[in-house]
């Protein structure tokens, strides 16, 4: 199975040992982590632990996290990708660089992934969850047509989670315009 996903802007591709370093320096950019990993600082090791499992998730489920880059320059944008919700199937990732923010690439690279999710192995929904102030990341997932499911505790923190099943991407997507 191919594991590589293209959009109109972007490829994106599993992260590996060699995108450690450019991981590194997203997830530890104060902007970025101050929601993904609750403003700490991670360790390059944390980093590789956490490509690792994702490399393991591929292998296992056809899923985890990839590195998204811009298709024209090849620069690494960010990640967007899944892994287990802790009450079963895919949880919805992304993240990008400060630089690549406003641009819509969050949504085109999450879609990607849901698409995948949904359209190649099958999955009947997927979540996603975020800190309520973190407003770009909850438009984003109304964008891709999620719905709240709940607000509350996750992890000792105020969380919002949104879910969105197969069957309504599908009709959004049916429903949506086509250009041409």
């Amino acid at each position: 199975m191919a594991l590589d996903l293209t959009t109109a802007r972007l490829t994106l591709r599993p992260l590996t040992s060699a995108d450690v370093t450019a991981a590194h320096a997203l997830w530890t950019d104060p902007d970025v982590r101050r929601y993904l990993w609750n403003n700490e600082v991670v360790s390059l090791d944390r980093v590789r632990e956490v490509i690792a499992a994702s490399t393991s998730d591929f292998a296992v489920k056809c899923y985890g996290l990839w590195g998204v880059y811009d298709t024209a320059t090849g620069a690494f944008a960010g990640f967007a990708g899944g892994r287990e919700w802790p009450e079963g199937g895919p949880e919805l990732m992304y993240g990008l660089a400060p630089a690549w923010w406003g641009r819509g690439l969050a949504t085109e690279a999450a879609d990607a992934v849901i698409a995948h999710l949904f359209d190649t192995l099958g999955h009947p929904h997927v979540m996603a969850a975020t800190d309520p102030p973190n407003q770009a990341s909850v438009q984003v997932m109304e964008r891709l047509g999620m719905s709240c499911d709940w607000r509350g505790e996750m992890h000792g923190l105020d969380t919002v989670v949104y879910r969105l099943s197969r069957e309504r991407w599908r009709r959004l997507r049916s429903a949506a315009p086509t250009s041409g």
